[in-house]
């Protein structure tokens, strides 16, 4: 073999051996842990997150009908 044929064969056989294989398996598990969903913690966060949003939503529409009553022209640039 040449010597560049050679001077190729080591870094490739350590990344097709060592690299491959790690990256393999953390891409399967990490792939696996998005299929499993979510575990109770963070459904009961998203859930206090969503309840939050819409007090937040019923707040807003509150405040633009106060808005509206006390000054009509507000919403005009």
């Amino acid at each position: 073999m040449s010597e560049l044929a050679w001077a190729l064969v080591a870094p490739l056989n350590i990344f097709l051996f060592l690299v491959v294989p790690i990256w393999l398996v953390l891409h399967y598990r990490s792939k696996r842990r998005l299929d499993e969903g979510l575990d109770e913690t963070a459904r009961q966060r998203l859930e206090q997150s969503l309840a939050q949003a819409e007090q937040l939503a019923e707040r807003v529409t509150t405040l633009e009908r106060l808005l509206d009553q006390e000054v009509p022209g507000w919403r005009q640039p």
